[in-house]
């Protein structure tokens, strides 16, 4: 099995969002060896390049190999709200939210490890959560599960990033996000 590493969180700046419809991954540049899909736009970070292949690291330091081709690049500058302070999304309220789904995901752990729910019972009770949230010093990246899409904040205001809904407003799904590092990691 390959070692997993986790770097220090400070280490990581996104630098891609996985496209919309998700993408396959592999444990190394080569497709006989893949891993579990990424989650659509994921944000990542693209530690090196072989060829169309990219050897990309996410937030929790796991790592897997992509098609670098499909990888959506993100500004160099992270989004800053133009919007008087009176318009822009406040934080509080979808920090509120990724809170108490963090508790509702932690009760269900508890729950499961102390043998108070089954498998089954785990999934049926944590099927509907989905929580995103990078910090990085000031910068946060927040998913907004009701809006289906990622906000950039900045401490007092948020701004949309990505989205997760087609032009239609459709949501599209997602694919559960596990991902294995390749072995030997770059240098």
């Amino acid at each position: 099995m390959p070692k997993l590493t986790h770097p220090r969180t400070a280490d990581f700046r996104p630098t891609h969002v996985v496209p919309p419809h998700g993408m396959p991954a592999w444990e190394a540049p080569d497709p006989a060896r893949p891993t579990v899909p990424l989650d659509p736009l994921l944000p990542v970070q693209l530690v090196e390049r072989l060829g169309d292949w990219g050897h990309i690291r996410c937030a929790n330091g796991w790592a897997a190999w992509v098609d670098g081709r499909h990888l959506v690049a993100v500004p160099q500058d992270p989004p800053v709200a133009d919007a008087a302070p009176a318009t822009a999304v406040d934080p509080r309220p979808l920090l509120a939210s990724v809170e108490e789904a963090l508790a509702d995901y932690r009760s269900a752990v508890e729950e499961l490890a102390g043998g108070g729910l089954d498998g089954e019972s785990f999934q049926d009770r944590t099927r509907e959560l989905r929580i995103g949230l990078v910090v990085d010093g000031e910068s946060m990246w927040v998913y907004d599960p009701e809006e289906g899409r990622w906000l950039y904040g900045d401490g007092r205001h948020l701004s949309t990033y990505a989205t997760d809904r087609t032009a239609a407003g459709e949501d599209i799904g997602h694919a559960p996000t596990r991902l294995a590092a390749p072995k030997g990691e770059p240098s």
